[in-house]
């Protein structure tokens, strides 16, 4: 089961200001589950010519170096809970931590792009043909 971190943009009056918590971490099939269904949506945070070369399916694109300078997460994204994925799941656990931190519901997608091709799951480029993971 997946575990939601979430951290109000307010703090509570009178209380100290709360502690981020870890962002959870989904697998491959549930990430793709969670995104089909609507109740996620997919951050990738690979660099560009690595999106292009394969993502998964209905995936958002913003590089983690992006989100590190600041750069706001695209439309799309917001009130949902987002899925971090890249190649291994090391940038995306920093995006998701990030994430996290900015009060965002994030979950890392354990052992990224990587673990979603060996699972089977649909690599795809933006043109719809089949991709494959650099």
């Amino acid at each position: 089961m997946s575990q939601l971190s979430h951290v109000p943009d307010q703090p509570v009056p009178g209380q100290p200001a709360p502690v981020p918590r870890e962002p959870g971490q989904a697998g491959p099939a549930e990430a793709h589950a969670l995104a089909r269904a609507g109740a996620a949506v997919l951050l990738d945070v690979r660099e560009a010519d690595e999106f292009a070369a394969g993502h998964a399916p209905g995936a958002l694109h913003q590089p983690l170096i992006a989100l590190v300078a600041g750069v706001p997460l695209p439309p799309g994204t917001a009130g949902r809970t987002v899925l971090a994925v890249c190649r291994s799941g090391h940038r995306s656990r920093r995006a998701a931590e990030l994430l996290a931190r900015r009060g965002v519901a994030v979950l890392n997608v354990a052992g990224g792009m990587g673990a979603w091709a060996r699972a089977g799951l649909p690599v795809t480029t933006a043109a719809g043909d089949a991709g494959h993971v650099i």
